[in-house]
Protein backbone atom coordinates (compact mmCIF):
# COMPACT_ATOMS: atom_id res chain seq x y z
CA UNK A 1 0.00 0.00 0.00
CA UNK A 2 1.46 3.62 -0.68
CA UNK A 3 2.80 5.62 2.43
CA UNK A 4 1.16 8.99 3.36
CA UNK A 5 4.45 10.17 1.61
CA UNK A 6 3.26 9.03 -1.78
CA UNK A 7 2.72 11.43 -4.28
CA UNK A 8 -1.08 11.00 -5.02
CA UNK A 9 -0.67 11.24 -8.86
CA UNK A 10 2.67 10.95 -10.25
CA UNK A 11 3.02 11.98 -14.43
CA UNK A 12 6.22 11.12 -16.99
CA UNK A 13 5.85 13.73 -19.23
CA UNK A 14 7.88 12.73 -22.36
CA UNK A 15 7.65 12.94 -26.89
CA UNK A 16 9.48 14.36 -29.05
CA UNK A 17 12.12 16.75 -28.54
CA UNK A 18 10.54 20.85 -29.30
CA UNK A 19 6.90 19.57 -28.49
CA UNK A 20 5.85 21.36 -25.69
CA UNK A 21 7.76 19.19 -22.80
CA UNK A 22 9.00 22.58 -21.10
CA UNK A 23 5.90 24.41 -21.39
CA UNK A 24 3.73 21.52 -20.00
CA UNK A 25 6.12 21.36 -16.73
CA UNK A 26 6.18 24.69 -16.75
CA UNK A 27 2.17 25.00 -16.56
CA UNK A 28 2.32 21.91 -14.07
CA UNK A 29 4.52 23.30 -11.87
CA UNK A 30 2.19 26.94 -12.03
CA UNK A 31 -0.61 24.58 -10.93
CA UNK A 32 0.73 23.25 -8.15
CA UNK A 33 3.00 20.32 -9.36
CA UNK A 34 6.48 19.52 -7.72
CA UNK A 35 8.22 19.32 -11.32
CA UNK A 36 11.59 17.10 -12.30
CA UNK A 37 12.96 17.34 -15.71
CA UNK A 38 15.91 15.28 -17.31
CA UNK A 39 16.75 12.90 -13.66
CA UNK A 40 19.00 10.28 -14.43
CA UNK A 41 17.16 7.15 -15.17
CA UNK A 42 19.56 5.54 -12.13
CA UNK A 43 17.91 7.77 -9.69
CA UNK A 44 14.47 7.74 -11.09
CA UNK A 45 13.79 4.87 -8.40
CA UNK A 46 15.35 6.84 -5.89
CA UNK A 47 13.20 10.00 -6.68
CA UNK A 48 9.94 7.66 -6.17
CA UNK A 49 11.06 6.49 -3.16
CA UNK A 50 12.24 8.97 -1.38
CA UNK A 51 9.91 10.50 1.41
CA UNK A 52 8.39 13.76 0.89
CA UNK A 53 8.28 16.44 3.08
CA UNK A 54 5.64 16.56 5.72
CA UNK A 55 4.18 19.73 4.13
CA UNK A 56 4.05 18.11 0.71
CA UNK A 57 3.00 14.71 1.97
CA UNK A 58 -0.47 16.42 3.73
CA UNK A 59 -1.31 18.52 0.57
CA UNK A 60 -0.93 15.41 -1.47
CA UNK A 61 0.94 17.30 -4.12
CA UNK A 62 1.19 15.57 -7.55
CA UNK A 63 4.74 14.79 -9.32
CA UNK A 64 5.54 15.28 -12.77
CA UNK A 65 9.17 13.58 -14.40
CA UNK A 66 10.14 14.86 -17.33
CA UNK A 67 12.10 12.61 -19.70
CA UNK A 68 13.26 12.40 -23.10
CA UNK A 69 15.87 11.59 -25.50
CA UNK A 70 17.98 14.17 -23.89
CA UNK A 71 18.16 12.55 -20.46
CA UNK A 72 20.96 10.48 -19.25
CA UNK A 73 21.42 7.21 -20.20
CA UNK A 74 17.67 7.13 -21.58
CA UNK A 75 16.66 4.04 -23.11
CA UNK A 76 12.53 3.87 -24.04
CA UNK A 77 12.62 0.41 -23.25
CA UNK A 78 14.15 0.40 -19.61
CA UNK A 79 11.81 3.57 -18.87
CA UNK A 80 8.97 1.06 -19.75
CA UNK A 81 9.91 -1.69 -18.19
CA UNK A 82 10.28 0.44 -14.89
CA UNK A 83 7.07 2.49 -14.83
CA UNK A 84 5.67 -0.99 -15.33
CA UNK A 85 7.53 -2.26 -12.10
CA UNK A 86 6.47 1.30 -10.20
CA UNK A 87 2.95 0.86 -11.46
CA UNK A 88 2.62 -3.28 -10.67
CA UNK A 89 0.71 -3.34 -7.50
CA UNK A 90 -0.87 0.27 -7.26
CA UNK A 91 2.33 1.11 -5.12
CA UNK A 92 3.20 4.25 -7.56
CA UNK A 93 0.44 5.07 -9.50
CA UNK A 94 2.41 6.26 -12.36
CA UNK A 95 0.65 7.84 -15.73
CA UNK A 96 2.54 8.64 -18.88
CA UNK A 97 1.74 11.63 -21.16
CA UNK A 98 3.31 11.91 -24.41
CA UNK A 99 3.95 14.54 -26.64
CA UNK A 100 3.55 14.53 -30.23
CA UNK A 101 4.34 16.62 -33.36
CA UNK A 102 4.03 16.45 -36.78
CA UNK A 103 7.52 16.31 -38.86
CA UNK A 104 7.11 19.44 -40.67
CA UNK A 105 5.84 21.65 -37.69
CA UNK A 106 8.78 20.25 -35.91
CA UNK A 107 11.53 21.51 -38.90
CA UNK A 108 9.83 24.51 -38.58
CA UNK A 109 10.13 25.18 -35.41
CA UNK A 110 13.76 23.78 -34.96
CA UNK A 111 14.77 26.39 -38.22
CA UNK A 112 12.71 29.36 -36.61
CA UNK A 113 14.34 29.17 -33.24
CA UNK A 114 17.84 28.43 -35.04
CA UNK A 115 18.48 25.41 -32.33
CA UNK A 116 20.28 22.30 -33.11
CA UNK A 117 18.44 19.00 -32.80
CA UNK A 118 19.54 16.46 -29.88
CA UNK A 119 19.95 13.67 -32.13
CA UNK A 120 21.48 15.63 -35.34
CA UNK A 121 24.05 18.08 -33.88
CA UNK A 122 26.14 17.67 -36.65
CA UNK A 123 23.17 16.64 -39.53
CA UNK A 124 20.39 18.21 -40.73
CA UNK A 125 17.24 18.36 -38.02
CA UNK A 126 15.25 16.34 -40.45
CA UNK A 127 17.69 13.36 -39.63
CA UNK A 128 17.18 13.69 -35.87
CA UNK A 129 13.63 14.24 -36.02
CA UNK A 130 12.98 11.04 -37.82
CA UNK A 131 15.78 9.00 -35.56
CA UNK A 132 13.85 10.61 -31.98
CA UNK A 133 10.48 9.49 -33.65
CA UNK A 134 11.74 5.97 -33.72
CA UNK A 135 13.49 5.75 -30.70
CA UNK A 136 10.47 6.88 -28.59
CA UNK A 137 7.98 4.82 -29.92
CA UNK A 138 8.04 2.34 -26.94
CA UNK A 139 7.25 5.68 -24.72
CA UNK A 140 4.32 6.31 -27.38
CA UNK A 141 2.63 3.16 -27.21
CA UNK A 142 2.64 3.16 -23.61
CA UNK A 143 1.23 6.83 -22.93
CA UNK A 144 -1.92 7.10 -21.00
CA UNK A 145 -2.17 10.54 -22.66
CA UNK A 146 -0.98 11.76 -26.47
CA UNK A 147 -1.59 15.27 -27.30
CA UNK A 148 -0.59 16.30 -30.25
CA UNK A 149 0.67 19.58 -30.66
CA UNK A 150 0.89 20.44 -34.43
CA UNK A 151 -1.66 23.04 -34.04
CA UNK A 152 -0.98 24.07 -31.03
CA UNK A 153 0.89 27.28 -29.67
CA UNK A 154 2.05 27.40 -26.25
CA UNK A 155 -1.12 29.50 -25.12
CA UNK A 156 -3.18 26.24 -26.42
CA UNK A 157 -1.04 23.77 -24.65
CA UNK A 158 -0.82 25.66 -21.17
CA UNK A 159 -4.92 25.61 -21.81
CA UNK A 160 -4.76 21.62 -22.34
CA UNK A 161 -2.41 20.64 -19.84
CA UNK A 162 -4.53 22.83 -17.17
CA UNK A 163 -8.05 21.30 -18.38
CA UNK A 164 -6.19 17.75 -18.30
CA UNK A 165 -4.52 18.04 -15.07
CA UNK A 166 -5.87 20.38 -12.85
CA UNK A 167 -6.13 20.11 -8.89
CA UNK A 168 -7.46 16.53 -7.72
CA UNK A 169 -11.16 16.61 -7.49
CA UNK A 170 -12.15 19.24 -10.39
CA UNK A 171 -14.64 19.20 -12.59
CA UNK A 172 -14.40 17.20 -15.87
CA UNK A 173 -13.78 19.43 -18.96
CA UNK A 174 -16.04 19.56 -21.91
CA UNK A 175 -15.28 21.76 -24.59
CA UNK A 176 -17.11 22.26 -27.60
CA UNK A 177 -15.40 23.48 -30.67
CA UNK A 178 -16.77 24.40 -34.11
CA UNK A 179 -14.27 24.23 -37.09
CA UNK A 180 -14.05 24.23 -41.01
CA UNK A 181 -13.23 20.80 -42.74
CA UNK A 182 -11.46 22.85 -45.62
CA UNK A 183 -8.58 23.92 -42.62
CA UNK A 184 -8.31 20.77 -41.36
CA UNK A 185 -9.70 18.56 -38.83
CA UNK A 186 -8.97 19.11 -35.17
CA UNK A 187 -6.35 17.23 -33.84
CA UNK A 188 -7.32 16.53 -30.32
CA UNK A 189 -11.14 15.88 -30.83
CA UNK A 190 -12.52 13.32 -28.83
CA UNK A 191 -15.90 12.82 -30.97
CA UNK A 192 -16.33 14.89 -34.67
CA UNK A 193 -19.56 15.42 -36.19
CA UNK A 194 -20.17 16.88 -40.00
CA UNK A 195 -23.10 19.33 -40.08
CA UNK A 196 -22.08 19.06 -44.02
CA UNK A 197 -25.51 18.13 -44.79
CA UNK A 198 -27.27 20.87 -43.58
CA UNK A 199 -28.02 23.92 -46.48
CA UNK A 200 -25.53 26.18 -46.57
CA UNK A 201 -25.99 29.93 -45.97
CA UNK A 202 -22.80 30.59 -47.59
CA UNK A 203 -24.58 30.42 -51.25
CA UNK A 204 -27.48 32.92 -49.87
CA UNK A 205 -25.64 36.64 -50.84
CA UNK A 206 -27.28 38.25 -47.71
CA UNK A 207 -26.29 35.54 -45.67
CA UNK A 208 -22.67 35.03 -46.58
CA UNK A 209 -20.68 37.88 -44.69
CA UNK A 210 -22.92 36.71 -41.17
CA UNK A 211 -21.65 33.91 -39.10
CA UNK A 212 -23.39 31.11 -36.93
CA UNK A 213 -23.45 33.18 -33.86
CA UNK A 214 -25.93 35.79 -36.00
CA UNK A 215 -29.65 34.99 -35.39
CA UNK A 216 -30.45 34.92 -39.17
CA UNK A 217 -28.40 32.10 -40.05
CA UNK A 218 -29.32 30.00 -36.94
CA UNK A 219 -33.49 30.71 -38.74
CA UNK A 220 -32.04 29.65 -41.74
CA UNK A 221 -30.28 26.24 -40.85
CA UNK A 222 -33.24 25.36 -38.76
CA UNK A 223 -35.04 25.59 -41.86
CA UNK A 224 -33.47 22.75 -43.48
CA UNK A 225 -36.46 19.63 -43.06
CA UNK A 226 -33.38 17.65 -41.48
CA UNK A 227 -32.21 19.81 -38.78
CA UNK A 228 -34.66 19.43 -35.58
CA UNK A 229 -34.69 15.08 -35.87
CA UNK A 230 -30.62 15.38 -37.04
CA UNK A 231 -29.37 17.68 -33.82
CA UNK A 232 -31.73 16.42 -31.08
CA UNK A 233 -30.25 13.06 -31.84
CA UNK A 234 -27.08 14.41 -32.05
CA UNK A 235 -27.84 15.85 -28.46
CA UNK A 236 -29.59 13.14 -26.95
CA UNK A 237 -26.45 10.90 -28.11
CA UNK A 238 -23.86 13.24 -26.58
CA UNK A 239 -25.81 13.20 -23.23
CA UNK A 240 -25.78 9.42 -22.46
CA UNK A 241 -21.85 9.58 -23.56
CA UNK A 242 -20.89 11.85 -21.34
CA UNK A 243 -21.48 10.67 -17.87
CA UNK A 244 -20.00 7.14 -18.91
CA UNK A 245 -16.80 8.98 -20.42
CA UNK A 246 -16.29 10.84 -16.99
CA UNK A 247 -17.81 7.72 -14.86
CA UNK A 248 -14.50 5.97 -16.84
CA UNK A 249 -11.99 8.55 -15.58
CA UNK A 250 -12.21 10.87 -18.70
CA UNK A 251 -11.35 14.01 -16.97
CA UNK A 252 -11.48 16.22 -20.82
CA UNK A 253 -13.53 15.66 -23.41
CA UNK A 254 -13.28 17.53 -26.79
CA UNK A 255 -16.56 17.37 -29.17
CA UNK A 256 -16.04 18.77 -32.64
CA UNK A 257 -18.56 20.53 -35.14
CA UNK A 258 -17.31 20.69 -38.53
CA UNK A 259 -18.72 22.49 -41.54
CA UNK A 260 -16.85 23.44 -45.09
CA UNK A 261 -15.79 26.81 -44.32
CA UNK A 262 -16.00 26.84 -40.10
CA UNK A 263 -18.35 29.47 -40.04
CA UNK A 264 -22.34 29.00 -40.42
CA UNK A 265 -23.68 25.68 -39.74
CA UNK A 266 -20.88 24.77 -37.47
CA UNK A 267 -21.26 27.58 -35.34
CA UNK A 268 -24.52 27.73 -34.88
CA UNK A 269 -24.62 23.68 -33.88
CA UNK A 270 -21.67 23.98 -31.40
CA UNK A 271 -23.73 27.18 -29.74
CA UNK A 272 -26.86 25.16 -29.50
CA UNK A 273 -25.58 21.80 -28.37
CA UNK A 274 -23.50 23.58 -25.77
CA UNK A 275 -26.29 25.62 -24.28
CA UNK A 276 -28.48 22.58 -24.55
CA UNK A 277 -25.76 20.61 -22.08
CA UNK A 278 -25.85 23.71 -20.15
CA UNK A 279 -29.63 23.35 -19.41
CA UNK A 280 -28.48 19.82 -18.58
CA UNK A 281 -25.96 21.00 -15.91
CA UNK A 282 -22.52 20.45 -17.48
CA UNK A 283 -20.48 23.45 -17.90
CA UNK A 284 -18.71 23.54 -21.64
CA UNK A 285 -16.62 25.95 -23.17
CA UNK A 286 -16.73 27.03 -26.15
CA UNK A 287 -14.18 27.88 -28.99
CA UNK A 288 -14.91 28.54 -32.89
CA UNK A 289 -11.33 27.61 -35.04
CA UNK A 290 -11.90 29.24 -37.87
CA UNK A 291 -14.99 31.47 -37.25
CA UNK A 292 -12.08 34.37 -38.06
CA UNK A 293 -11.48 32.89 -41.38
CA UNK A 294 -12.12 34.67 -44.69
CA UNK A 295 -15.53 33.33 -46.88
CA UNK A 296 -13.99 31.47 -50.13
CA UNK A 297 -16.40 30.83 -52.77
CA UNK A 298 -13.97 28.39 -54.62
CA UNK A 299 -13.97 26.52 -51.36
CA UNK A 300 -17.48 25.90 -50.90
CA UNK A 301 -17.59 25.19 -54.73
CA UNK A 302 -15.77 22.14 -54.66
CA UNK A 303 -17.53 21.07 -51.58
CA UNK A 304 -20.69 21.25 -53.50
CA UNK A 305 -18.98 19.99 -56.24
CA UNK A 306 -18.59 16.89 -54.40
CA UNK A 307 -21.89 16.49 -53.38
CA UNK A 308 -23.10 16.60 -56.68
CA UNK A 309 -20.95 13.88 -58.16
Amino acid sequence: MPSNSTPKRILLVTGLSGAGKSTVLRTLEDSGWEVVDNLPLSLLEHLLSTPLSEAVSKAGRPLAIGVDSRTRDFDASRIVQQVENLGSGSVFPVETLYLDCAGSELLRRYSETRRRHPLASDRPATDGIAAERELMEPLKRLADYLIDTTDSDPNLLQQQIRQRFGTAGASPNLQIMSFGFARGLPRNADNVFDMRFLKNPHWQDELRPLTGLDPAIGDYIASDESYAEAVARIEELILLLLPRYFHEGKSYISIAFGCTGGRHRSVHIAERVAARLREAGFSPTVEHRDLGSFPRDEIEAAQRAEVED
